[in-house]
């Protein structure tokens, strides 16, 4: 299986900055690498685009999203995204009708503080693509795999949930 992985940065790939004392976007893919080193049997082309918390994305910048997908020769796409604008950027990538299996992931906590999340929202991007469903624009997080419209951040409770 060949997978293309369009990374934007977002929480996923924050690190800490001992000079400045915050939490930085990285611009590179070592949190990526770490997962896919594990996964022998896909093909991943890594596109690292944008690389901005995803409170901070532009228009600008969902559209240079929007043309890493329709450039890509793979089918299959992963985009790692902030949550917290995930539900625009995935509305827009709807919009222009970029038929392929798009799967949004991202993690509400930094890997570089716990594998954990970002291990399993990816893992389960990843087996979303292998089972081959149809075409379209999905989000996978906190165990569930679902069309972009149905799987909603609650920021109350800090989760993506199914909304009917």
């Amino acid at each position: 299986m060949k997978v293309t992985v369009i990374n934007t940065g977002g929480t996923f790939n924050k690190r800490y900055n001992p000079i400045t004392g915050q939490l930085d976007v990285a611009s590179d893919n070592i949190s990526i690498n770490k997962i896919i080193a594990s996964c022998p049997n896909v093909e991943f082309e890594i596109k690292n685009i944008v690389s901005k918390d995803s409170l901070d994305m532009t228009e600008e910048d969902r559209e240079e999203i929007c043309e890493a997908i329709k450039i890509t020769k793979n089918d299959k796409v992963i985009i790692i995204h902030g949550t917290d604008t995930i539900h625009l950027t995935s509305q827009l990538i709807k919009e222009k009708k970029l038929e392929k299996q798009i799967v949004f992931t991202a993690a509400m906590i930094p890997m570089s503080i716990d594998e954990m999340e970002a291990t399993m929202n990816f893992s389960l991007a990843l087996g979303f693509l292998s089972a081959n469903n149809k075409n379209g624009t999905y989000i996978a997080m906190h165990g569930v795999v679902a069309d972009y419209s149905k799987l909603i951040k609650n920021k109350e409770l800090g989760q993506f949930l199914i909304q009917e």
